[in-house]
């Protein structure tokens, strides 16, 4: 096969020789060549140009990306060598009691009681009004010998205190999750529950049937406390799946730490008719 040259025109003559050059066809095929190479140099300068734009782009978005990681950079040193400004609070002043000095005589307020005469002592009657002003003895929380008489003398008080709730021992707490779960002795909790429950016939009459969730607490001695319905589905029904959680034996109890503690546990009792 002979070589294409693109640009040599040479064949345009033989081809139209005898023939009307003065026609359109003619003029096409010469020019040709020349509509080739343009085509050739334009597409060169595009992709030039489209090259020179994809690298500039990515030029761009390297030096973004590196301001940026600078950037933050700066900004975790920065943060890592703020130092955390803690505000110093005055300290409380606890103001210690000043022993009292002068202490003014007094008698203990007793409230007045009914009593027959035999049962009354001397010492203990009520004194009037007079008889206090007269020894000038004030009333007080309990008996007291003064060292002065003086009407700006104090008088002792007897100190309240307030008693604080004792801390729930830790042995009453329930916990949700332990590191041993109870277990049930007998085998399968849920078949247990199956053949020891009694179908309320008034359900079962009117087709009642349904899955009655049960929450209780297993106790340290594996005992069942607390028993209540989490989500019920007809009175009887829940009340016949109370009956039977509450009649089961003793399970193993969960632990914690190697001791026995008390943990809650949800149990469904499914009511299903044949």
């Amino acid at each position: 096969m002979a070589k294409i040259d693109l640009i040599d025109n040479s064949w345009v003559d033989l081809v139209f020789e005898g023939k009307n050059q003065a026609y359109g066809a003619y003029q096409l095929r010469k020019n040709t060549g020349k509509r080739n190479l343009w085509s050739i140099f334009i597409m060169l300068i595009a992709a030039a140009l489209i090259a020179a734009v994809v690298g500039a782009n990515a030029i761009i978005s390297a030096a973004s990306e590196g301001d940026a990681e600078i950037a933050a950079d700066v900004n975790l040193s920065a943060l890592a060598e703020k130092k955390p400004e803690v505000e110093e609070k005055a300290p409380v002043k606890v103001e210690e009691a000043k022993p009292v000095e002068q202490v003014k005589s007094s008698i203990k307020f007793v409230p007045p009681v009914v009593k027959e005469d035999k049962d009354v002592r001397e010492d203990k009657e009520l004194k009037s009004q007079d008889e206090l002003n007269e020894t000038k003895t004030a009333i007080g929380g309990f008996d007291v010998k003064g060292n002065t008489d003086d009407a700006d003398a104090q008088v002792l008080k007897a100190v309240e205190e307030v008693a604080q709730p004792e801390p729930k021992p830790a042995e009453d707490k329930i916990f949700d999750v332990v590191e041993q779960q109870p277990t049930f002795k007998e085998g399968d909790v849920r078949a247990w529950l199956a053949r020891n429950m009694q179908y309320p016939p008034v359900a079962a009459e009117n087709g009642i049937q349904g899955r009655v969730v049960v929450g209780f607490v297993v106790e340290r001695d594996g005992s069942i406390s607390h028993v209540q319905v989490l989500r019920g589905v007809d009175p009887s029904l829940d009340k016949e799946a109370v009956r039977v959680v509450k009649s089961m034996p003793k399970w193993n109890p969960g632990m914690q730490n190697g001791s026995p503690v008390r943990v809650k546990y949800n149990v469904p009792v499914q009511f299903k008719l044949q």
